[in-house]
This record gives C-alpha cells, structure tokens and sequence, in this order.
C-alpha cells in the first residue's frame, strides 16, 4: 500500500506543478475558494498525500515540500503568463505543513487505536507450549 501512497503523492505534485507551471487555459478553477483558496486546497491535499506516504522522516517531508513549494514560485518567474508571489507561497508552505500535521495525527491515531487493540496477554507460540503463570 505504502508504494500506491508514493505513487499517487508524486502524481499529485506533478499535477500541481503543471498547473501552477504550465498554460492558464489547463489550470482547474474552482470559483468560490478564490485564487488563495485555490492554491491552500491543492497543496493541504499535497501534504496529506505526502504524510501519509512517507511516514518515517517527517520532519525531512516538511522541509523538502517547503523547499518544493519555493522551486515552484521561482519557476514560476519563468513561465509565461504566471508571476511569483511571496504571498502564494506562504500560502502554499503553510497549507502544505497543515496536510502533513493532518496525515501525522491520522497516523497517531490510527496507531493508538491499533495499541488498544493488542491482546493484554500474549498468545502462546505453540499448543504444547503452557501459559504463562498469573501474576
């Protein structure tokens, strides 16, 4: 399942970056969240995706969609039609975090759930093998 995570989170990013990169005609609208709207959607479900995907590092996951998310303005500077804004990308890095601090307390609590679950006494390893003794 982990590389069906990957998968869809990377095609995700590759998504958002053609339509923050590529022309204004192929970029999805969705009208009543407005432009900053817009772009927090798109990169809170980034985070999520990533979050979720990659589970063990995540302080490094924050750094490099931060990172990501700046490469994606400054390229911005060179494409035509679109324009960097400091203000897209605050936007943008801060929705991102949310997504990750979202995937990382599903995980917690998926986790936890999963702990209280956990039988309280081991099974034995074999029928021959006896219990352990109370107490």
């Amino acid at each position: 399942m982990t590389i069906i995570l990957k998968l869809f989170a990377w095609c995700l990013a590759a998504a958002i970056s053609f339509a923050t990169l590529g022309p204004a005609g192929y970029r999805p609208r969705a009208s009543s969240l407005g432009h900053d709207g817009e772009h927090a959607l798109a990169f809170v479900l980034l985070g999520l995706a990533f979050g979720m995907a990659y589970t063990r590092s995540r302080l490094l996951t924050a750094a490099i969609a931060i990172a990501l998310t700046g490469l994606i303005e400054i390229l911005q500077l060179w494409a035509p039609g679109r324009h960097a804004r400091l203000v897209d990308f605050l936007v943008d890095a801060l929705a991102a975090c949310v997504g990750l601090a979202a995937a990382a307390a599903f995980d917690w609590i998926i986790r936890r759930s999963q702990r209280r679950r956990a039988p309280a006494f081991p099974e034995p390893k074999s029928p021959r093998e006896p219990a352990p003794p109370p107490g």
